[in-house]
């Protein structure tokens, strides 16, 4: 029950004022004055008590039984269509021949005021395959190269100023298990995605699981006839995403927002060379030790064949 912050009755009180006149036979203006309320208000609440009991005591809505003006439904009902057909709120009011405050009242009740809400995003559909080694989801996340660069006392800097550079990060996460193995490598090239390939089967294979299908994005080494070859050689069933929907990868992409999070930013680190040699540890402490909340908050490891068995 919301009670103004001023209002000299809670429901307690209502109850405490209303057994104060019936049950010890004291007036409604003794009443009134002990809990410094008015007369009327005082028989009030012992009449909404006499007639229903412990629910009278309760707030009413202060909604009024009639609204004569109020805008029929017919008329919210064709402001709401014209809305979904795309048509502003100015030239709303001009078809119906409702004010421009009425149409946008009425927009505002049913949640279409504004033009993001007339085309949602899709909700979101999560899905987990059965066993590990189901699904593989790989992703590449290009990172950038630094070096030391001192800053001058008159606020010039002295360091090389050309550009070091770019890696790539390519990750390899488990479906089910949520394992994950990445690795810090030169490029997104075609081979290099391959030889990144080999080295996720023979870690996860080390895990005890066997990968039977890849998910990849679009990306132009996952398409590249190299990289179908060696699927087929290595008989994996290769999927890709449909374009420009990446929460269809979504547990790569989570993944790689969380090594940023935890990993690349959460400390400043002297150059890139110190920044990556803290990944392997950092990821050797996400599939052993960190919690993960779509795991009952327990470690990747223990969904993996070592895991279960130890």
């Amino acid at each position: 029950m919301d009670i103004h912050k001023n209002a000299r009755l809670s429901f307690r009180s209502r109850e405490a004022l209303v057994r104060f006149v019936l049950e010890q036979g004291q007036t409604r203006k003794a009443a009134a004055a002990a809990f410094r309320v008015g007369a009327r208000t005082a028989a009030r609440w012992v009449a909404r008590y006499r007639s229903q009991g412990m629910d009278g005591l309760l707030d009413r809505s202060s909604r009024p039984h009639r609204s004569p003006r109020q805008t029929s439904s017919l008329f919210r009902e064709e402001v709401v269509a014209l809305r979904r057909g795309h048509m502003p709120g100015y030239a709303i009011a001009r078809r119906t021949g409702l004010s421009p405050a009425t149409v946008s009242r009425i927009l505002r009740r049913a949640r279409l005021s504004r033009w993001r809400d007339l085309n949602p995003p899709p909700p979101v559909q999560r899905y987990e395959h059965p066993r590990p080694g189901d699904l593989l989801h790989l992703d590449i996340k290009g990172m950038t190269q630094f070096g030391e660069v001192a800053l001058r006392g008159d606020g010039r800097l002295r360091g090389r100023k050309e550009h070091p550079g770019f890696l790539a990060l390519h990750v390899a996460v488990d479906d089910h298990s949520r394992m994950a193995f990445t690795q810090m490598l030169a490029d997104q090239k075609a081979e290099t995605t391959i030889a990144f390939l080999h080295s996720a089967l023979q870690f996860f294979a080390t895990h005890g699981i066997a990968v039977r299908a890849l998910l990849t994005d679009n990306g132009s080494s996952y398409r590249s006839h190299r990289f179908r070859h060696a699927c087929h050689q290595l008989q994996i069933q290769h999927r890709r995403t449909r374009p420009y929907t990446p929460r269809t990868n979504g547990k790569a992409e989570r993944f790689i927002q969380t090594a940023l999070r935890e990993w690349a930013y959460a400390k400043h680190w002297t150059d890139s060379q110190q920044r990556d040699a803290h990944l392997q540890p950092w990821v050797d402490y996400y599939n052993r030790e960190r919690p993960h909340g779509s795991l009952s908050y327990k470690p990747p490891i223990s969904r993996s064949e070592i895991g279960t068995t130890s």
